[in-house]
């Protein structure tokens, strides 16, 4: 698989980030061993996880991280692997109040070390921002957990343009590490962000795209496939997609993008699955997308697409129309 050096770190990830929130859960541990190792097996290293994977789940807490851990322990892989996990989420119960102090990040970053069975994690992601709480405050601790070997980079989740900015220039300024990379919701298809309930959740927009062209840090989105909205519209139409799908992703725009994106498929030989994800891994900055695959098929299908590589002008394509 194709390898992405992540500015600013020693790391070099493999273009597909593998989203391990079901693992242990609504993905078995046998199958979510097997999707590991086919994972490993096809020159993949970069795992995303969570504290907070699956706990809105009745069952164990922290089965995602957990799951992970026995795994890296039970295949003695540890050095092979980029272990990326977030922490100082909300609690799920009272998502309006943060948990972005020193002592709650530092706690977090303990049980999540407990959980995946190793010393230190490569890169630590902050699930969420309190725009309350000081950037210096905030990369103080980071740099602390840094300097502790708990942590080795850091970077942040559901953050906006401007604290990124402003955190990354603080650190500079004190010459501290600051973030190496942003996940954010992200993906081919139009979105909005409105019509999502979460309100902490952060989605890419024109001032967080311009930062990420200025600065090229590396992007990590989340929902990269849009619930496979693509997939399920060429395969059963309007109806495939679920109500509460479609005020996310609305469908005008969206069955413009399609068409498109199979227009540019039938031109290069590819599915759309390749193309919805090659839009994203041939942005002018580090992008690699995180895939949250159910079964071995559907990571197969996803890891597919790591070496597709779109022109600039299939991308404005995609994106507005035009001439090919």
């Amino acid at each position: 698989m194709r390898q992405v050096a992540i500015p600013n770190t020693h790391l070099t990830a493999s273009a597909i980030c593998l989203g391990a929130g079901g693992m242990g859960t609504t993905i078995s541990a046998d199958e979510a061993f097997a999707m590991l190792d086919y994972f490993t097996e096809a020159g993949g290293n970069f795992l995303d996880t969570a504290l907070i994977y699956a706990d809105w789940i009745p069952s164990e807490k922290s089965v995602s991280e957990k799951t992970i851990g026995r795994w890296i322990r039970a295949r003695d892989n540890r050095q092979a692997i980029i272990v990326g996990t977030k922490g100082a989420h909300p609690d799920l119960n009272a998502m309006h109040i943060p948990r972005m102090s020193a002592r709650e990040i530092a706690a977090d970053v303990d049980a999540s070390l407990a959980h995946l069975q190793t010393d230190y994690i490569d890169l630590y992601w902050l699930h969420r921002d309190d725009p309350a709480r000081s950037v210096e405050e905030i990369i103080q601790t980071l740099n602390d957990l840094a300097a502790a070997g708990k942590i080795r980079h850091f970077g942040c989740s559901n953050w906006r343009a401007a604290r990124i900015r402003a955190a990354n220039a603080s650190a500079a300024q004190r010459g501290l590490q600051g973030f190496v990379a942003d996940q954010m919701m992200w993906s081919l298809a139009v979105t909005d962000m409105d019509a999502i309930a979460d309100k902490t959740l952060a989605g890419m927009d024109d001032a967080l795209y311009q930062f990420h062209l200025e600065t090229s840090m590396a992007a990590v989105p989340y929902s990269s496939q849009a619930g496979g909205l693509f997939q399920r519209l060429a395969a059963g139409g309007v109806e495939a997609v679920k109500p509460g799908a479609r005020a996310i992703y609305p469908l005008e725009p969206n069955l413009g993008r399609l068409e498109r994106a199979q227009t540019l498929a039938r031109e290069r030989s590819l599915s759309v699955s390749q193309v919805a994800l090659g839009y994203l891994l041939s942005q002018p900055f580090p992008t690699i997308p995180i895939v949250g695959c159910r079964t071995r098929e559907q990571l197969a299908d996803s890891l597919s697409a790591a070496q597709v590589r779109l022109a600039a002008e299939e991308l404005r394509y995609l994106e507005t129309g035009g001439r090919l």
